[in-house]
C-alpha cells in the first residue's frame, strides 16, 4: 500500500531503503502513494495561478471551465498530479477544454507548496547515481530547468515539488537520447555568459541551462527561467518545445 499523501505540513512516511528500492525500480516516490490533499489546501495556490493567466490574457474561457469544474469538485487535485510522460491527466484537459500547457502550469503552481513539505525528509536519500531517468525521483514530473554546478554536474529542477537531481550533461532528459550529433547547443543572438539552451533533434525538447560557475550570484531556477523569455523564443522559433510552459509561451497561446 502506498504512503499517503496528505494536507499542509504533510511529510512522506517512507524510510530510506523503501525509498532507495522505488529509485532502484526507477519508480518516483509518488506514483506509489495515495493522495489525500484537500483541495481546499490549494485553493490560494491555484487563485494565484488563475490570476497569473489572467493578466496574460486570452485564456479567459479556460479559466472560467477550469474554475467552475474546480467548485464543482469535477476537477480534483489527484487529476492535477504528473502522469507518465505529462503534467495533469488527459481527463483534466477535457474537463476544462483547455490547452496541456495552461494544465500543466495551473497544476505547478498549484501544488508546489505541498508537494515541496511533502518530499522534504526524503530529499537526504537521493545520491548522484541512484536516479538515472529524466522525471524527477520524487513526483515523476518533467524537469523545468538545469543547472551547471560548481562541480560541472548538471543539475536538473523540478517545478512541480521542488526538487533537484543530477542528469548526464550528454542526454535529453525528455527522450534519453544520448548521440552527440542529435543534442545541440543553441544560443541568443547576443550572447549572455552561462545561459544557453540544449535541445534534441530526436524529440524536439529544449532545456534552458545556467552555469553557475559563470553566474555564481544568480537567482534560483525559477526566477532565471521566468527572466529570459528571449531564449524559449529562440528554441520555439527553431521548432523545439518544452513539458513546462514559460510565460511567454502561455502568451503567445493566448
Amino acid at each position: 500500500m502506498g504512503s499517503p499523501v496528505q494536507g499542509r505540513g504533510a511529510a512522506a512516511q517512507v524510510d530510506g531503503e523503501g525509498v532507495r528500492d522505488r529509485w532502484q525500480r526507477e519508480v518516483p516516490l509518488l506514483s506509489e502513494a495515495t493522495l489525500s490533499i484537500s483541495p481546499a489546501d490549494l485553493d490560494d495556490r491555484l487563485g494565484a495561478s488563475l490570476a497569473i493567466l489572467t493578466q496574460i490574457g486570452g485564456h479567459e474561457d479556460v479559466i472560467q471551465r477550469f474554475a467552475h469544474a474546480w467548485d464543482t469538485g469535477e476537477i480534483s487535485p489527484a487529476m492535477l498530479l504528473p502522469t507518465k510522460g505529462r503534467i495533469g491527466t488527459a481527463r483534466l484537459e477535457e474537463a476544462v477544454a483547455g490547452p496541456r500547457d495552461v494544465v500543466s502550469f495551473l497544476a505547478c503552481g498549484a501544488l508546489r507548496p505541498a508537494l515541496d513539505a511533502y518530499f522534504a525528509d526524503c530529499r537526504s536519500h537521493l545520491s548522484d547515481r541512484l536516479w538515472v531517468l529524466g522525471v524527477c525521483p520524487f513526483c515523476g514530473a518533467p524537469p523545468g530547468f538545469a543547472d551547471v554546478t560548481e562541480g560541472g554536474q548538471r543539475r536538473l529542477a523540478c517545478y512541480m515539488c521542488g526538487s533537484g537531481w543530477v542528469f548526464p550533461r550528454l542526454q535529453c532528459p525528455f527522450c534519453g537520447h544520448q548521440t552527440a550529433k542529435d543534442l545541440v547547443r543553441l544560443d541568443a543572438e547576443e550572447k549572455e555568459e552561462g545561459y544557453f539552451i540544449s535541445a534534441c533533434k530526436q524529440c524536439h525538447g529544449y532545456i534552458k541551462e545556467l552555469d553557475r560557475r559563470v553566474r555564481w550570484n544568480a537567482g534560483s531556477a525559477l526566477i532565471e527561467d521566468w527572466g529570459s523569455p528571449h531564449l524559449d523564443l529562440v528554441a520555439v522559433h527553431a521548432g523545439y518545445w518544452r513539458p513546462i510552459p514559460s510565460l511567454i509561451q502561455l502568451a503567445r497561446g493566448a
